[in-house]
């Protein structure tokens, strides 16, 4: 029997719960949140949609005031929620929307009680940047677990992206919270298992 089998949580269940610009239009602060967040182009719209086998679940937007709202989605077991925040790195914003931008997110971060770990959606090409180095230091001010996905791994060959993986691990050793990396691919389907079972840690044994 499958990990997917064994839990009660069915990440295939998930479905479009609200979108919120501030902490205070979240849904209400309770049960468990995994957010899911990334610089643009790094893969975090296809990864959603990987681990929930539902290609329309997440979708992108060229509009930068659609791209700034938080997304709640529900999953089969109640106030489970998966959370997918703003892709950040937008060049062509102005500096007063970035700033909002900036200040919402960080207030999900470190104001959202509910939240139990942030997946970091990294190109594993460019990993590791300046935007994700600061999404890392929030996390660690709440000492939150997270999980370095390094997607596109299907770009490397094999060899290579270990070497990838190894050394973002290393790099991860600066902070002090738990940190995991793992390698993804929504184009090979692979690495879609493992993110299943790092996000059951934190659902199924959450109280109904």
């Amino acid at each position: 029997m499958s990990n997917l089998e064994k839990s009660s949580v069915s990440y295939r269940s998930a479905r479009f719960l609200t979108s919120a610009e501030k902490l205070r239009q979240c849904p209400e602060d309770s049960g468990v949140e995994v957010a899911f967040a990334g610089r643009s182009n790094a893969g975090k719209s296809s990864a959603l949609n990987a681990l929930t086998d539902n290609s329309k679940l997440a979708k992108t937007s060229k509009t930068p005031g659609r791209t700034q709202l938080i997304n709640f989605f529900t999953l089969n077991k109640p106030n489970c929620r998966l959370v997918d925040l703003p892709g950040y790195g937008y060049a062509k914003v102005s500096k007063t929307l970035y700033q909002n931008w900036q200040k919402h997110l960080q207030e999900y971060l470190e104001g959202r009680d509910c939240l139990a770990a942030l997946v970091l959606v990294m190109d594993i090409r460019h990993p590791l940047t300046e935007f994700d180095q600061y999404m890392l230091d929030w996390c660690e001010n709440r000492s939150l677990p997270s999980l370095a996905l390094l997607t596109k791994s299907d770009k490397l060959k094999f060899g290579a992206a270990k070497n990838a993986l190894h050394q973002v691990a290393g790099n991860l050793q600066k902070w002090s919270h738990p940190i995991d990396a793992q390698l993804f691919s929504s184009l090979k389907k692979t690495g879609i298992e493992d993110l299943r079972e790092y996000l059951d840690q934190f659902f199924i044994d959450s109280p109904e």
